[in-house]
């Protein structure tokens, strides 16, 4: 399945060519390791974590869906040096004597979900299906964080907000995509705050950009019990070296704002790359983690995307847990579900669909 895909870096061998044989070895070594290589050279620094000045604002709390569920908005509010930045958060939350798991969902660009009929959103966030299922639907908006256009000084969003007006931005300052992950963790800082929500079972789910936004999310913050790529593509769960359709180049060029500066070094060189994307995947074992792509995708590269799920395998092997049971990509429509890993490949073209969230809801019935 990778023969044609050159010399990719092995997860469990370090920079140093240290062998990594113990889950120990992974995460006191490893693991780490390769997180700096990501922010060096991918995602970049965030300047903070959780704010000290953040608080949570109810704006709206009913019951909706003739009674089964409460409809919540959330506006998660906090400070830095550069003002003020808010994130709105809707919830759908299931009516039960218990906690509920719940599923946050990363809206892009066009995918609107707020002051809308839920009837318009429902093909990309089909939130009665997912209250139905038992899961709370949450979701929010990553132009929030940053708005997604280029701007080469960074002052929209919480980069105005927490960035340093004191010395020049460094090649290894935070881009939009660490920006949208950042956004996530806040996201699940309320959801662990709500005592209807068991934030033991949250899963994050992202679409194109933001699935490559969430796959970072997913890596860095071990709270997401289920990281979910949809559509991805490229510097997403799909492998750079040989890549089709989408490549780092025109990643780079076509949104700027995107990743940090030392990315772009990489452009056309994609072999050079101290990392590949099956190594952000590994990041997530041993969570469940679940990657599907589209058949007319092509700018995504299905191949690739799968070959990104099938090269971080061994980690989770590593932690005594089974991988995919197969090396090669599966009819469409007929979703491949292991014990920690699922893939599938839709019909149809670049998008998320409720076709999707079904195969996600079914694999979470049985592993969240």
């Amino acid at each position: 399945m990778d023969e044609k895909r050159g010399l990719l870096p092995d997860p469990l061998i370090s920079s140093n060519g240290r062998q990594v044989t113990t889950v120990e070895d992974w995460r006191v070594f490893r693991r780490s390791e390769i997180i700096e290589l990501y922010r060096e050279n991918v995602y970049g620094r965030e300047p903070i974590g959780r704010p000290d000045s953040m608080q949570f604002d109810v704006v709206l709390e009913e019951v909706a869906f003739d009674g089964k569920a409460l409809r919540k908005q959330i506006d998660i509010v906090f400070s830095g040096q550069g003002g003020e930045g808010r994130v709105r958060v809707l919830l759908y939350i299931p009516i039960r004597e218990t906690k509920v798991p719940a599923f946050i969902y990363a809206a892009i660009k066009s995918q609107r979900v707020f002051d809308v009929d839920l009837e318009e959103c429902s093909d990309f966030w089909p939130a009665e299906d997912i209250v139905s299922r038992g899961y709370a639907a949450v979701v929010f908006h990553v132009e929030d964080l940053d708005p997604d256009f280029c701007d080469e000084g960074y002052q929209n969003g919480v980069h105005g907000v927490f960035d340093s007006t004191d010395q020049p931005r460094s090649a290894d300052a935070w881009g939009a995509m660490s920006a949208w992950a950042w956004g996530a963790s806040r996201v699940m800082d309320y959801l662990e705050s709500d005592p209807l929500i068991d934030s033991q079972r949250v899963a994050i789910v992202g679409y194109s950009r933001s699935g490559k936004a969430c796959l970072w999310a997913g890596a860095v913050d071990e709270r997401f019990a289920f990281v979910i790529s949809n559509n991805s593509g490229c510097s997403g769960a799909a492998i750079s070296r040989g890549k089709t359709g989408e490549r780092l180049v025109n990643i780079n060029r076509g949104n700027p704002h995107w990743f940090n500066d030392n990315y772009k070094k990489f452009n056309d060189r994609e072999d050079e790359l101290p990392i590949d994307q099956h190594l952000l995947l590994s990041l997530i074992a041993p969570r469940l983690l679940y990657v599907a792509s589209a058949s007319e995708d092509k700018w995504a590269d299905p191949e690739s995307e799968l070959l990104g799920l099938f090269l971080a395998q061994p980690v989770y092997l590593l932690h005594g847990h089974s991988g995919l049971g197969m090396d090669k990509m599966p009819p469409v429509n007929s979703p491949i579900h292991s014990e920690r890993l699922g893939y599938h490949l839709r019909a149809g073209k670049h998008d998320i669909t409720r076709y999707d969230w079904k195969c996600y809801m079914d694999f979470a019935d049985k592993q969240l």
